[in-house]
């Protein structure tokens, strides 16, 4: 199975390539989308009430970025798995 490469795709082998990979605009863009989409609807099923409440606390403040930072995160661990390129010391190339 091969898969297509767009020539404009950032693509990496090497840890050193991976923060490359993630600050590229197209990236940031959807990761971040992803997030604020993700992030909003499980604050608003977890911490909505406390926070219209006015019983919003530190630690609800923090769990709230936390539930930001959850999706952004995975998300950017999806796009670092389909843009990893494959090496021959992988033993992928070829299969």
């Amino acid at each position: 199975m091969t898969l297509a490469v767009t020539p404009n795709q950032v693509t990496w082998s090497s840890w050193r390539e991976v923060p490359r990979v993630i600050a590229a605009p197209v990236h940031i863009r959807r990761t971040a989308t992803i997030a604020l989409l993700v992030g909003t609807v499980f604050v608003a099923m977890n911490q909505l009430e406390i926070i219209l409440s006015g019983q919003a606390t530190t630690i609800v403040w923090l769990k709230v970025g936390l539930t930001y930072l959850t999706p952004l995160c995975v998300s950017n661990l999806g796009i670092l798995s389909a843009t990893r390129r494959r090496t021959h010391e992988d033993g992928m190339v070829g299969i």
